[in-house]
């Protein structure tokens, strides 16, 4: 084979690489945007569904698309396109109303003309209490590896949906509240960690959620490690990643 054939042979598989790789990426982009993000749990408001350190592949197409479901949240059409609304129970992942940029995930528990309450740790769902049954403790290691136990319940929602929620402290500020009436074109939302949760109860903070800023339904746990590592911390996987928690559905 002579000089210039090896060097035209060279460029063409440059250029089919390029070509693979470009195309690569725009798949990559599309299911970005059009069907599955991954996200990341910072915060320890949806223990013990979620924990701290789980990363999980969120929905796009649940619900519909929104503004919100496109990087940057671009001001392309107002409302939902393929609109349907979230079961109760869905845990979903939404822009923050206040500053339509922040993503929180929480419970849908709400539905557009509910009325919420909770009573002395009790969720009251349109006047009717919310089944609750205890089930046991759940156990955090604390980062000197105490034990601390906190009790876990049951709850289920009127559609038949059960989920654990856990009780930090009896009667604390968010277990004791007025009647929330739930907007038209709104979710009340709410997290598991019900002492520990900033959510839909704080009107101020969070309250009732427009079905316009809802980004996806959390799906599956592809992902997760101990809330003191890091994820680019390779070296320490085989002691800190949680293997049992891997492809588990998110409920």
């Amino acid at each position: 084979m002579s000089v210039e054939a090896e060097e035209t042979q060279s460029k063409s598989g440059i250029k089919d690489t390029v070509r693979v790789v470009i195309h690569a990426l725009i798949l990559a982009l599309i299911v970005r945007v059009f069907l599955f993000q991954p996200f990341n749990i910072p915060s320890g408001s949806m223990i013990p569904t979620l924990l701290v350190g789980d990363y999980l592949f969120v929905a796009k197409y649940a619900y519909g698309y929104s503004r919100y479901s496109f990087p940057f949240g671009p001001n392309l059409f107002s409302g939902r396109v393929w609109a349907k609304e979230p079961d109760r129970g869905d845990v979903v992942v939404f822009k923050l109303p206040r500053d339509n940029t922040t993503d929180y995930i929480k419970r849908v528990i709400g539905l557009p003309g509910d009325e919420i309450q909770m009573i002395h740790g009790v969720l009251h769902i349109n006047g009717q209490e919310v089944k609750k049954e205890r089930i046991d403790d759940f156990v955090q290691l604390d980062a000197k590896g105490r034990e601390h136990h906190v009790p876990r319940y049951r709850e289920t929602l009127p559609n038949g949906v059960t989920y654990p929620v856990l009780d930090l402290t009896q009667d604390s500020i968010g277990d004791n509240t007025e009647v929330y009436k739930v907007p038209e074109g709104h979710f009340f939302m709410m997290g598991d960690n019900r002492d520990n949760s900033t959510d839909s109860r704080f009107l101020s903070e969070v309250g009732f959620v427009p079905f316009e800023n809802l980004v996806g339904k959390a799906k599956l746990i592809f992902f997760s490690i101990d809330d003191d590592a890091s994820f680019l911390q390779v070296w320490k996987w085989p002691a800190s990643v949680r293997w049992s928690r891997i492809f588990d559905m998110v409920h």
